[in-house]
């Protein structure tokens, strides 16, 4: 497994790939990516300290992922982070979380002098499909409740029951009221969540301005950030 990269095309910035404690939702019906956390605390912190040393401050950018939450990585990991973020002059940081957090992400705005981009997994605006078919566990009322706390929404594309008119309403809700976004194309994996490879299809045609977006990643593999 790759735990650390530097993304050099659209937003360069170093990222790295921590373990942390079990996801506090952990019940997504499309994610086996939680199988990497992990209970035992030495555990992580060894390999997150060993990880975070690649880190060189040449982008001025960094990215810190996780399977689940930046609150719950240890103590440790989550300081050494901030001692490096000092050391090397790093200028903008990017934690994700999930929803359930919502009111502690102004703790870690608070702790850093630098701007802090928090990324939220809310895979589509579609309430039912988020809720009842993803099991995401995020309620909301309108996306300015979502931009209040969250500066990047990464969406998840191609999962069959998805429609074009969902996917549409997705992206015009994102490029209007977020600065930045990430696209994920669904790949199957060890869920029973199936892939719609025509859905995919037809969304890489209709949309394909949307890679020559300078806010908007577009991941067709989730290993394309380099890590994973």
């Amino acid at each position: 497994m790759n735990r650390y990269n530097i993304i050099k095309n659209k937003n360069p910035r170093e990222i790295v790939l921590l373990k942390g404690a079990p996801c506090k939702w952990g019940i997504c019906s499309f994610c086996d990516y939680i199988d990497d956390n992990e209970k035992d605390i030495d555990i992580c912190n060894n390999i997150n300290l060993q990880v975070l040393s690649n880190i060189t401050g040449i982008t001025g950018q960094l990215e810190v992922i996780n399977s689940g939450s930046v609150f719950e990585l240890p103590s440790i990991t989550f300081n050494k982070i901030y001692e490096i973020v000092e050391e090397k002059n790093i200028n903008k940081i990017y934690f994700e979380s999930h929803w359930l957090y919502r009111e502690n992400l102004k703790k870690i705005h608070n702790i850093y002098n630098i701007p802090v981009i928090f990324k939220l997994g809310l895979e589509t605006f579609d309430e039912n499909f988020r809720n009842n078919i993803l099991k995401k566990g995020i309620v909301f009322d309108t996306p300015t409740q979502i931009s209040k706390y969250f500066q990047s929404i990464c969406l998840l594309i191609g999962i069959e029951g998805q429609t074009k008119d969902m996917i549409k309403n997705d992206i015009d809700i994102l490029l209007n009221n977020f600065p930045l976004g990430c696209i994920n194309i669904f790949n199957e994996n060890s869920t029973n969540i199936k892939r719609d490879i025509d859905l995919i299809n037809w969304f890489k045609k209709e949309f394909a301005f949307l890679y020559n977006l300078k806010n908007i990643e577009i991941l067709d593999h989730n290993t394309d950030f380099g890590v994973g």
